[in-house]
């Protein structure tokens, strides 16, 4: 468990009509865009006439991408790409996608992002069939269903529009066949996923940045059960799985998209500014500064300074050449590199008030060593207020709040919590508002989290083997 929520995934594809492009430099530069999904591994893998090249290690897309790796992937007219979070345990380079795989029909590359909720079952199964599995994600289980349908299908589409009636959970992903890009969402939409275009180049990402990150124009969302097809004709898709209620994370609008993406027809920006807007109106304090932990307090921080009226402050230098303090294995190093990720301002802090905005607190021990530092600095009092509800319930889809264990509002109050942490003061964001901080959205909410109130039922307890204990990977 880790200081932070941490999502699993970010994923990109591109169906160019010229049928000759760049198509794995282009994956590059929207990976780069979507490195904060994911900082485990990555990878691109290229169709050139039907012909499959793919590439991928542990490591940040810069390091893993040289300039060898990309010409050695060459051109085509279709690619997809993908970076991966995952937990520490987890870290492996067998996991890293996109996972190609051939058979009598063709090959096909897939690129993931979510968690299956009934993987175990599906797995358990496959293997009782006589499937072999070299990774410990469910993605394999999604191509290897996806495969065995392919079978008897009469197109690609027809074997992944049938495998979604055996996939639970929360996923969006790219097919890439040797003719064909497809692109879908699970039917409640908890994951984003949306379309571009780059002339007449179709585009699919995580987040609309990345479709910004290479020039290219966004179009729409994918609909939460769509199956949208690329090919030699244009356009088309398949809606068997629409229709239902759906369930957004809406933890992407708290941390995990970037500010200047739109997901589900909301600005990322515009919805942390109505955060830190609900907070000064719910959590009201005398101050002389408002400042957020960088990044993703930034924004909530300048909402609550115009509805509070207290200035706004850069109260912290964040050093870019260090990764997430999640990424340190042990608590020791998490809290050396805090030190090393965050330097105070004293200017804007010593013999001050002040409000240190941040999105959540999950244990609570990288926020104590935060609040200390502000101390030590010269703060005369410390007013935290965070931008999310207190996490007391696990996420099953795929979010690695796998237990209430780990989770410090299970244990402590309020008041507890503030004490332990140091500060003057704690407000959370009010439960009622956390789904309105993302009023022009087009879709409803998961906040199971904060509530227990999931969009689908909770799946049940799986007991598994020790075995099993270590492939059960998310991404």
């Amino acid at each position: 468990m880790t200081e932070k929520i941490n999502e699993e995934c970010g994923i990109f594809g591109i169906y160019s009509m010229t049928n000759d492009c760049d198509a794995a430099g282009r994956a590059y530069l929207a990976l780069y865009a979507l490195q904060h999904r994911g900082q485990e591994s990555c990878g691109i893998a290229v169709c050139n006439d039907g012909l499959m090249q793919h590439h991928s290690d542990l490591g940040l897309v810069p390091d893993v991408f040289t300039k060898e790796a990309l010409a050695k992937l060459g051109r085509g007219n279709m690619a997809v790409g993908h970076v991966r979070y995952s937990p520490m345990d987890q870290k492996s380079r067998s996991n890293a996608q996109p996972l190609v795989v051939r058979h009598h029909k063709g090959s096909m590359a897939i690129a993931h992002n979510g968690s299956i909720t009934n993987a175990q079952e599906l797995r358990e199964k496959l293997q009782n069939d006589g499937t072999v599995f070299h990774t410990s994600c469910d993605t394999e289980i999604i191509i290897n269903i996806i495969t065995k349908k392919r079978i008897n299908a009469k197109t690609i589409e027809d074997a992944v529009d049938s495998a979604m009636n055996e996939i639970e959970g929360a996923y969006s992903f790219l097919i890439m066949s040797p003719s064909k890009l497809i692109a879908t969402r699970d039917a409640r939409g908890f994951r984003p996923l949306c379309m571009g275009m780059l002339g007449k180049d179709y585009i699919f990402a995580s987040e609309s940045c990345a479709l910004d990150s290479i020039g290219a124009e966004f179009i729409r969302d994918i609909e939460p059960g769509e199956i949208v097809i690329i090919d030699k004709n244009g356009q088309r898709s398949i809606r068997t799985h629409t229709g239902k209620k759906s369930g957004l994370c809406v933890f992407e609008f708290i941390y995990f998209a970037r500010p200047d993406s739109v997901i589900d027809g909301e600005s990322v920006h515009n919805a942390r500014l109505r955060a830190g807007s609900f907070l000064a109106q719910s959590h009201p304090v005398k101050a002389d500064v408002v400042f957020g932990v960088p990044d993703s307090g930034l924004d909530a921080a300048l909402g609550f300074a115009r509805e509070s009226g207290i200035p706004y402050g850069v109260g912290f230098i964040k050093n870019r050449y260090i990764g997430r303090t999640f990424i340190q294995p042990t608590q020791e190093e998490r809290d050396s590199a805090v030190r090393i990720k965050l330097n105070t301002i004293e200017s804007t802090i010593k013999d001050k008030r002040v409000v240190l905005i941040d999105d959540s607190i999950v244990r609570g021990t990288t926020m104590k060593r935060i609040v200390n530092l502000v101390r030590e600095t010269g703060a005369k009092e410390v007013h935290l207020r965070i931008s999310s509800p207190p996490f007391v319930n696990p996420c099953y889809f795929g979010t690695d709040i796998s237990s209430r264990d780990y989770l410090i509002a299970c244990k402590m109050t309020t008041d507890e919590i503030c004490k332990y942490l140091g500060a003057d003061s704690l407000g959370f964001l009010p439960i009622e508002k956390v789904t309105k901080i993302a009023e022009n959205a087009k879709s409803n909410f998961c906040d199971g989290c904060f509530t227990g109130k999931y969009p689908v039922p909770e799946p049940s307890p799986v007991i598994k083997s020790k075995y099993d204990q270590k492939i059960s990977g998310r991404d």
